[in-house]
């Protein structure tokens, strides 16, 4: 048995001649504020209240920016407007002070001298470390180097 499978759904049915549902309801919408305005207000602030508000419907109902409904753009920038910002970098520009090399602080590091016995005693424990740790290798066949004693 064959189904038939839903072609272009991407574009809306038109429902009221030209108009989609969406649009016809931006429309209306425009349309009832302004008349709502002419009822209630003088027709001199009425024109000037209710030209913006036509023009916002009207951009709702048919303007796109990049292939997309106007009412996105107003919805990214009510989101945008209400919601918390995280600044998590601003550049500052530094002035170099003397003494400095490339914006860096000189700083005195104290770096410990090892003295050959002390070197020697650090990686004598670091070997029975290793001996008493075991790899997957077999620590007894491997040939020593030293002349310490093996460990059991």
């Amino acid at each position: 048995m064959r189904f038939q499978v839903p072609q272009f759904i991407e574009v809306e049915d038109k429902i009221f001649g030209s108009l989609t549902f969406k649009q016809f309801i931006y429309v209306a919408g425009g349309m009832g504020v302004s008349v709502v305005l002419f009822i209630f207000l003088p027709k001199f602030l009425a024109i000037l209240i209710a030209l913006p508000i036509l023009a916002f419907a009207g951009a709702l109902a048919f303007y796109k920016i990049n292939s997309k409904p106007f009412i996105n753009v107003v919805e990214a920038f009510v989101k945008y407007t209400l919601t918390s910002k995280l600044y998590l970098w601003k550049r500052e520009e530094r002035k170099p002070v003397v003494g400095q090399k490339e914006g860096r602080p000189l700083e005195q590091v104290y770096v410990p001298k090892l003295s050959e016995s002390k070197l020697r005693d650090l990686t004598w424990s670091l070997d029975i470390k290793e001996n008493l740790n075991p790899t997957t290798e077999d620590t007894d066949s491997r040939p020593t180097t030293d002349n310490r004693p093996p460990t059991t």
